[in-house]
């Protein structure tokens, strides 16, 4: 009872795509998983001061590209002048966890508004509670911000020993309009979790926008892929 799904696999093939896409036999698909893993793990650890929402993968015959979208992109690609060094460097470090034999392309997308992508807003609500500042306070400001910025709804809740308590709780705070049964909805979502003295405190964040933002244009639409009324054929 009282069980949600998560907002982007119930929209995948609508206006969500997936992060990995590929096909695989039997033997190769595994292997594949494995290492589209340890490479989103590896780039999230080691650039977390990038500030990255989402990590696109891509695979071919002998290729694979990796689309990062951050928020702060020079902290990949290095400063003006070290810019090729940088990111060869990143490139070099990712191709180790992948088969011999592939090539690597690593491209990076900036994030215009991190206020209003949903797993920078939880990473950002989730960073200022390991700072012990009060979770009320990071949530509300976190809303008040996306709303300002063109959001349609935002919905936040945080789940574990808040404030230090001794009882684990949850509290939620929404503002606007979150229709997350409503399947043409553009539903963002993104989690996390705060390592505190206390414990961990999960961060979830809902933002419903009010139309296509720079990832969801990737997706795959299925209205799209029909043809229009009079088309050619």
């Amino acid at each position: 009872m009282g069980q949600k799904i998560n907002p982007i696999g119930l929209r995948l093939a609508l206006n969500k795509n997936w992060c990995s896409r590929w096909f695989a036999r039997k033997d190769n698909f595994g292997t594949w998983l494995h290492e589209d893993r340890k490479v989103r793990t590896y780039i999230k650890k080691n650039y977390n001061q990038a500030a990255i929402s989402n990590i696109l993968i891509e695979r071919y015959f002998n290729r694979v590209r990796t689309t990062i979208f951050a928020a702060r992109p020079g902290v990949l690609l290095g400063k003006k002048g070290g810019k090729d060094a940088e990111i060869d460097r990143l490139r070099d470090e990712v191709s180790k966890l992948l088969d011999k034999g592939q090539e690597l392309i690593v491209d990076v997308i900036e994030v215009k508004q991190p206020e209003t992508n949903a797993q920078l807003v939880a990473e950002n609500v989730a960073a200022q509670l390991e700072r012990r500042i009060g979770f009320r306070r990071a949530m509300k400001k976190a809303i008040q911000t996306a709303m300002e910025l063109g959001a349609e709804g935002v919905k936040i809740q945080c789940s574990g020993r808040l404030g230090a308590a001794e009882l684990a709780r949850t509290e939620t705070y929404k503002e606007g309009r979150t229709p997350l049964q409503t399947l043409k909805a553009f539903i963002d979502y993104g989690f996390t979790e705060a390592n505190t003295t206390a414990g961990k405190i999960g961060v979830k964040v809902w933002i419903c926008h009010k139309e296509l933002t720079e990832e969801m244009q990737n997706a795959v639409n299925a209205k799209k892929s029909k043809a229009q009324k009079g088309a050619a054929r």
